[in-house]
């Protein structure tokens, strides 16, 4: 074989299949090409390993719905998933809850809605509570944002008081989803800010509409401050917006999978307490 010359086609095959074959091109070729001698003695990477290493890290790359965006969208994707047909028009989720039906089939009750904004009141005073305490130091971003409601509510409420209605306590499932929220918020900030997000986000866009439907059929249309906001409510949801993607650059790809997983909770927790609105 040293005696020969070899072709430059048997030199490809000998150069991915015999690594450790030390191969000068024939004086010909060399002449021609001014190639410098290939040497892969003991200790050198094989060409065929760097390509499986190149491929293998092409692979690990994994993109995310909606990641070129910002995590706000990953958030919002996964969100829209768990909508039902008759609830969004990217919902994939089968109808199991009468809550879970289009608005425009609801037949909601005063007393019922009367608990939905009482329970209510009781979240958003929690998340509010929350980000002034802030037991992590990035909540702190989200004081005074413009979104918060425990206060239009309280309004609300007493507005209905003035009218005779005898405003209930809160139940069950405002209590257990503030307990939830408060004691998530000191142990897994990832984990709240998916609820964070979808409660403010959720009742900006699919709340308002049910408000509006529920002021149609039980308030003569009154609009309640509950769906009233100071300002350009776009803009204060852009800087929202803005905040969450800006805290989630320092989050890992774990971290943020881990905030995507509790979507379901979030959904799972607010649908109990829109519930109560047709009980």
């Amino acid at each position: 074989m040293a005696s020969q010359t070899t072709p430059f086609s048997q030199t490809k095959i000998l150069l991915y299949n015999k690594p450790r074959i030390s191969l000068s091109p024939s004086p010909q070729f060399h002449s021609n090409f001014s190639t410098p001698k290939l040497n892969f003695h003991s200790g050198t990477r094989p060409m065929k390993a760097v390509v499986i290493s190149a491929t293998t890290a092409e692979k690990a790359k994994k993109r995310y719905p909606g990641e070129s965006k910002g995590f706000v969208e990953e958030m919002r994707f996964v969100a829209m998933r768990l909508h039902t047909r008759d609830q969004a028009k990217e919902g994939e989720k089968e109808v199991k809850q009468i809550e879970e039906r289009a608005v425009t089939k609801w037949d909601p009750t005063i007393d019922g809605y009367l608990k939905f904004l009482v329970d209510s009141k009781l979240v958003y005073h929690t998340l509010e509570n929350i980000v002034q305490v802030s037991a992590f130091p990035f909540y702190a971003e989200f004081r005074n944002t413009g979104l918060e409601r425990s206060a239009s509510l309280a309004k609300d409420l007493e507005w209905f008081k003035e009218k005779g209605y005898t405003i209930p306590e809160p139940s069950s499932p405002g209590l257990t989803y503030a307990q939830y929220l408060t004691n998530l918020s000191q142990k897994d900030p990832q984990a709240f800010i998916c609820h964070f997000y979808n409660i403010y986000f959720a009742h900006t866009a699919g709340g308002r509409m049910i408000g509006k439907k529920v002021a149609e059929k039980l308030l003569n249309n009154k609009a309640l401050e509950f769906y009233k906001w100071d300002g350009d409510l776009s803009q204060l949801l852009q800087t929202v917006r803005d905040k969450l993607n800006k805290v989630a650059e320092e989050w890992t790809r774990e971290e943020k999978n881990h905030c995507l997983e509790e979507t379901e909770k979030s959904f799972k927790f607010s649908g109990e307490i829109l519930r109560l609105i047709l009980s």
